[in-house]
């Protein structure tokens, strides 16, 4: 890890390397994905179009964290289940064509973090909490400084008005309720 400081930072005191300021998403090396059952296996799916912002303060407790996604962006190697996926009986990305997330809170567990914030999809806001690990602070080929992390979350999609689903036989359904939400992220300190 590097323990370089760019000029007009400071140091936060919980993690080596880390400095305050604002980090930008980079898109080309973050994933926001999600995973959810269908049938005897599980969907996998990403999205394409976001972005997000973590703000880093001196007191890592205060810092927080910003993401807008496009719905519309949804990937999941299918073109007709990513069509029905953006249609009304899922996102309905005509209508609302964003899911956001800002963070209320940040604290330690252990070794690895829990982030706090309220998630907003169909215009149906929640509280969710994510898991986050810490995989570091470096610098990029451009003499960025750079943080990466982790972080995982489940959700009852029915929460957020996302209730679509196929009754099958024996009372089996063909979607299932819980989905699982990965977060791979980079973000580089802006100037």
């Amino acid at each position: 890890m590097s323990e370089t400081i760019n000029a007009g930072t400071t140091p936060t005191s919980s993690i080596p390397g880390l400095v305050a300021g604002t980090y930008a998403l980079d898109t080309a090396h973050t994933e926001i994905g999600f995973t959810v059952r269908h049938l005897m296996t599980k969907v996998r799916g990403t999205f394409q179009e976001y972005a997000g912002e973590i703000v880093v303060k001196d007191s890592l407790e205060e810092s927080t964290a910003t993401v807008t996604v496009e719905l519309a962006s949804v990937h999941t190697r299918s073109e007709q289940r990513d069509g029905h996926l953006r249609s009304g009986d899922f996102f309905d990305a005509e209508n609302s064509p964003k899911m956001t997330f800002a963070s209320t809170a940040f604290k330690p567990e252990g070794d690895d973090y829990i982030l706090a914030g309220e998630l907003t999809i169909k215009n149906v806001t929640k509280p969710v909490e994510l898991a986050v690990e810490f995989l570091g602070v470096d610098q990029n080929a451009y003499g960025q400084t750079i943080i990466g992390f982790e972080a995982s979350t489940s959700i009852s999609r029915k929460d957020w008005g996302i209730d679509f689903n196929v009754p099958l036989e024996g009372g089996k359904l063909l979607i299932g309720d819980k989905v699982d939400i990965h977060l791979d992220v980079q973000a580089a300190l802006q100037a």
